[in-house]
């Protein structure tokens, strides 16, 4: 199936807007939003769940470690090099990037938690066993934590479905950080 990419003079006029609001945001409509822009509602939606995800309690850290972890787990060849770029506009170590795309062990214990409580909740299908759950607490994260790695995941279906249905080009910005599984 072939996904039109669309601009701010040829996508549906609801559309144009949410366009113009991803080149305020990025320098530059990202092909993801061009093939978001053919529902101009998804588009929307999208752009609604990155930006409240970014609101949530979470640091820069924290949130590359939900983003990111499930970007590899969903396998998704433009969301990965995508979020590494923006993990590294975000000034998040280095170390910490790699070992999220490379499947290794996180350099702290906190974070290696929050991967392993984000990666059960998106290979359960929300549903987390209680030494699970008395990890996470552990390490210091509250309930709402697991409220604001929902709100991630639901960021992140929409874009890496997406891009496995598109096959979506990666911008050439983030192609340095190319990934395969």
């Amino acid at each position: 199936m072939t996904f039109e990419l669309y601009n701010q003079q040829n996508a549906p006029a609801d559309s144009q807007p949410l366009l113009e609001k991803s080149v305020k945001s990025f320098g530059m409509i990202p092909n993801l939003h061009a093939v978001l822009a053919e529902s101009p509602a998804v588009l929307e939606a999208y752009q609604t769940l990155h930006t409240l995800f970014q609101k949530t309690s979470f640091d820069a850290e924290e949130i590359t470690v939900v983003w990111q972890t499930i970007n590899v787990e969903h396998e998704c060849h433009y969301c990965v090099p995508a979020h590494t770029a923006i993990a590294h506009s975000m000034k998040v170590d280095p170390v910490l990037i790699n070992a999220l795309r490379d499947r290794t062990e996180l350099p702290n214990r906190k974070l290696q938690v929050l991967h392993l409580t984000t990666l059960s909740l998106v290979r359960n299908r929300g549903q987390l066993r209680e030494q699970e759950l008395a990890d996470f607490f552990a390490a210091g994260y509250e309930r709402r934590h697991i409220l604001e790695i929902i709100l991630g995941i639901s960021q992140k279906v929409i874009s890496n479905y997406t891009n496995h249905q598109a096959d979506t080009l990666v911008d050439a910005p983030f192609q340095k950080f190319e990934w395969n599984a």
